[in-house]
């Protein structure tokens, strides 16, 4: 039994190629690209996604990966990969600004911590949403489902050297831009009500300007802001499950040029 050189190139091309989309989007995605998830290990976690998912791809054409034609299938996978955990951290990353418009309500922007998932400092506020989000993600299987979309793409994204449609990158654009729309939603109750309580502080302040109106106004505000937090923790699981299907759907609407 004899294998031609074609052949040869298709067998590499089918755990390849895949290799690089998987661990792009790994490096970038929630949960698995955590700067605690050592490289080592996204590269060990890819090649077994890879090699476990490799039956049911289909096979791609016969290029050499050391040629031009084999750059371009490089790239794409790369870009692929990429964009699909921009949109799954699109998910996170609303939270995030939820966090932080209810923090300068509460007086709380000051207090910041590192964030251990991105390495960045952001404010303990978005922290508790992000610990709430990762926590419901995994109790959902999350984690399960961004495997089960990564392999899916493979049937609506075939690899070759076609890249994104213009409308599949406004796509993306898009639900970048929606991660603002939605942290304001999600902050929209909390961020009200300190706003009222701000400006009845203002009508306090004209009505008796002998008073220590900061002595008083931030342990109301940041009582108020806790309260508030509480009442809004109920409604982040709807909120997430929204942005999760909204970046499913997201993704499986992706298309390429030449498909």
């Amino acid at each position: 039994m004899s294998f031609a050189y074609n052949d040869f190139l298709q067998w590499i091309g089918l755990y390849f190629y895949p290799f690089v989309r998987i661990g792009a989007m790994l490096s970038i995605i929630p949960l698995y690209g955590i700067r605690a998830f050592p490289a080592r290990g996204k590269i060990i976690l890819a090649l077994f996604i890879t090699i476990a998912a490799a039956p049911s791809i289909a096979l791609p054409p016969p290029v050499d990966p050391f040629t031009w034609q084999g750059v371009l299938f490089i790239l794409q996978q790369v870009v692929i990969g990429l964009s699909m955990g921009v949109i799954f951290l699109v998910v996170f990353q609303a939270f995030v600004v939820a966090g932080h418009l209810i923090a300068m309500g509460m007086g709380l922007a000051f207090a910041q911590m590192t964030d251990p998932t991105s390495g960045v400092t952001a404010p303990i506020v978005s922290q508790y949403f992000v610990i709430i989000v990762t926590l419901l993600f995994l109790a959902l299987n999350g984690h399960i489902l961004v495997l089960q979309v990564m392999i899916d793409s493979f049937e609506y994204l075939p690899i070759g050297t076609a890249f994104y449609t213009q409308d599949s990158l406004r796509l993306i654009f898009e639900f970048g831009s929606y991660m603002f729309l939605a942290g304001v939603l999600i902050a929209l109750p909390a961020i009200t009500a300190l706003l009222l309580i701000n400006i009845s502080f203002g009508v306090v302040t004209r009505a008796a300007p002998a008073l220590n109106i900061f002595a008083v106004g931030f342990p109301v505000t940041l009582l108020a802001g806790l309260v508030m937090l509480t009442l809004t923790t109920p409604v982040i699981l709807p909120h997430m499950q929204e942005l999760v299907h909204r970046a499913v759907e997201t993704i499986t609407h992706l298309q390429l040029t030449g498909s």
